[in-house]
């Protein structure tokens, strides 16, 4: 099954919200995380003017985004891996406004500081993370270590600043524990990103643990798709809906029916 294409037929994002976003995007340092407004649209279905709307509100996140980098430099991370999408789960978030959203993966926090900041924008809804954290070795990270590792004296999420962090449901350790004792506890889940461990059964594992607490009109996403064979297509096809690749990435999501 291969992925529906978001439509392009729309302009490009206007430039009164394409310069603030640019500022946010150069204060984030991440040269990929312009966002994609066909990936939103396709993932929201929200009209152009909601989705204009709310991206125009990423420009009052460049000191969010000096926050991260700043943290990010100060864990020896001068260039880091991070999710590249970070104002797209903004925006979803703002469109969409879910109770409840679970990720599965943080490091950093980079994709924890969008939703949270959507969420307290949205005045409603909660994040529920969950990591299983990997120690740096040294003072540096080594040439052979994940660049997704935890520095020295940090913990997973330590880029997000402390005044987001309230409400903020983080949880370490394994999702093969984690992830199912959430979701019985869940009423229901709203936006779910998978970001952690990139293996095939990993990430069925994930998909078939959150299905059930699936609200109608629930958008699950999926970083690295690359590494995950079939798995996220084959979910498409089980729910029945198309799904969405993020330009040329291996970012992908879907929507739920409402």
């Amino acid at each position: 099954m291969t992925p529906a294409l978001a439509r392009r037929s729309r302009p490009a994002i206007p430039a009164r919200v394409s310069v603030p976003v640019e500022r946010a995007r150069r204060a984030l340092g991440d040269p990929r995380a312009s966002p994609s407004l066909p990936w939103i649209e396709a993932l929201s279905r929200a009209s152009r003017s909601d989705m204009v709307a709310v991206l125009g509100e990423i420009g009052d996140l460049v000191a969010l985004e000096e926050e991260i980098r700043t943290a990010q430099r100060a864990g020896g991370r001068s260039g880091y891996a991070q999710i590249r999408a970070p104002f797209e789960l903004y925006a979803l978030v703002r469109l969409l406004r879910p109770d409840h959203v679970v990720e599965a993966g943080v490091s950093s926090g980079v994709s924890s500081a969008h939703f949270l900041a959507a969420l307290r924008k949205n005045r409603h809804g909660r994040l529920h993370s969950i990591d299983q954290p990997t120690a740096q070795r040294g003072a540096r990270l080594a040439d052979d270590e994940s660049p997704v590792a935890i520095p020295p004296g940090r913990a997973s999420g330590w880029a997000v600043p402390s005044w987001l962090r309230d409400g903020w449901d983080l949880r370490l350790g394994p999702a093969e524990k984690h992830l199912p004792r959430l979701v019985r506890e869940l009423p229901s889940i709203g936006v779910f990103l998978h970001d952690d461990q990139h293996t095939p059964s990993h990430l069925r594992f994930e998909l078939a643990t959150i299905q059930p607490k699936l609200a109608p009109g629930a958008v699950v996403l999926a970083d690295n798709t690359a590494w995950t064979g079939q798995a996220f297509p084959a979910f498409a096809r089980r729910l029945g809906v198309p799904w969405f690749r993020r330009r040329r990435s291996d970012l992908v999501g879907l929507r739920l029916e409402p």
